[in-house]
């Protein structure tokens, strides 16, 4: 492998202010959504919505296509292990072989044929300010109008993710101008298909810099149609971390995603349970980094080993059959059949009753027990949501904690916190399982 697809590093300055960044208050209010686009995939108060108004919630894996351009059949293999989305790394010739337009409809052909959600990105772009062969925002901007003949047209099927991590920990106070005028540039190209937004500090956004102006780039979008993406590694390595960061963005109706994370990292542990649970909990979507094919140290992060879908890695398992991974938590997007309307429930609840697809808003009496598809269901993390024995607590509470296998049982004072296996757990429906 010659080419390192990952870099997150923090400078130790970076390091110190991550603490202090994380005690800033929030700044904007809830985003208007008046002029929002209501075609193809959009955003609405702060969700992402299909043309058909069916909620979709990303669950999926990036691949590493520009690097890998023969692995023909990575976008197959990954819909097969259950994911809804792929994000697909391309390059606009500034650092790579240029990835052409006739490419880009290959690539779209293909998610559409195995039934996912295309997320395109430009690589060239990582690092920029602190890695000097990085391209710009704009040069990316550039790219997608070139290509636009593949993007127009499909709406239904692509999103369109400007540029990966296009600030390192150098310059990135120029990221809010930047992001807006690529958001400008493709609008005013014609390109209408969702858009989506990396944050800088190699996608972390330790100086909160995209968390403070998102609401400012969000109306920057004439169609009100652009997602932001949070790259969580080394500086997410603490469950009130991720709650506090996605938990923000939901509060102020600005849609979020946790474009890229893994389970392991050089700048730092990353809290990976902590990441799933919340991004369930709170419909967020996620797109774990990556399928295979990572080098210069970082391995350890492919999903599966050499590309073969037959060989998980521990990263991979944990990734699509773990607590609040892809088996249980994924649903086919609307457009290929899935959805509310398709069957798809994203799981079924250790009692045997498939999982709400709508949630809370499936249970009016707030019970627990919901109404699908003519049939009852269960809503994640309620009063219905349990299990029984077998050492097996089936998934992490919101709060980043493991459920209770012996549910009250394991809490004597009846706080919600129990004790087994030696570490704390939550009672499901407790007053501690938020």
């Amino acid at each position: 492998m010659t080419k390192s697809p990952r870099r997150t590093w923090l400078t130790a300055a970076g390091s110190a202010l991550a603490g202090v960044a994380g005690l800033l208050l929030p700044v904007f209010g809830t985003a208007g959504a008046a002029q929002a686009a209501d075609s193809g995939i959009h955003v609405s108060d702060g969700r992402v919505y299909e043309a058909d108004g069916s909620e979709f919630v990303m669950r999926g894996v990036n691949h590493a296509h520009a690097w890998y351009p023969g692995e023909t059949g990575a976008i197959a293999d990954i819909a097969a292990k259950g994911a809804n989305t792929v994000r697909v790394v391309l390059s606009s010739g500034d650092r790579w072989t240029r990835t052409s337009a006739s490419q880009v409809s290959s690539i779209i052909d293909d998610c559409k044929t195995n039934k996912v959600i295309c997320v395109l990105e430009v690589h060239d772009t990582t690092g920029y300010g602190e890695d000097g062969a990085a391209a710009t925002l704009d040069q990316a901007a550039d790219y997608w109008v070139g290509v636009r003949s593949a993007l127009q047209g499909q709406e239904d099927y692509v999103v369109v993710n400007i540029g990966n991590e296009p600030y390192g920990n150098s310059g990135y106070a120029a990221w809010t101008g930047a992001t807006k005028n690529a958001i400008v540039k493709l609008r005013n190209a014609g390109i209408e298909n969702a858009l989506m937004v990396d944050a800088p500090n190699w996608g972390q956004d330790w100086s909160n810099t995209m968390r403070d102006n998102a609401a400012s780039v969000f109306a920057s979008d004439p169609r009100r149609n652009t997602i932001f993406s949070i790259h969580m590694y080394g500086v997410y390595d603490t469950a009130a971390e991720v709650q506090g960061y996605l938990n923000h963005f939901v509060n102020n109706g600005l849609p979020i995603v946790v474009g890229e994370f893994g389970d392991n990292h050089s700048d730092g542990n990353p809290d990976e349970n902590a990441i799933m649970a919340t991004a369930r909990s709170l419909r967020v979507g996620y797109l774990g980094w990556s399928w295979s094919g990572n080098g210069s140290g970082v391995e350890y992060l492919d999903m599966v080993n050499g590309f073969d879908a037959g060989s998980l890695t521990a990263w991979g398992n944990r990734f699509f059959n773990g607590a609040d991974g892809i088996s249980t938590t994924s649903t086919r997007a609307a457009v290929y059949g899935g959805g509310s309307g398709g069957g798809d429930t994203g799981g079924t609840a250790p009692n045997g009753y498939p999982y709400c697809v709508n949630g809370s808003a499936s249970d009016p009496d707030g019970d627990g027990w919901g109404w699908e598809n003519n049939r009852s269901c269960v809503v994640r993390g309620s009063a219905a949501d349990t299990g029984s024995g077998g050492g097996n607590t089936g998934s992490t509470a919101p709060n980043g904690y493991p459920y209770c296998v012996n549910g009250s049982a394991s809490d004597p004072d009846g706080d919600g916190w129990g004790w087994e296996d030696n570490r704390s757990c939550v009672v499901r429906g407790s007053a501690a399982d938020h």
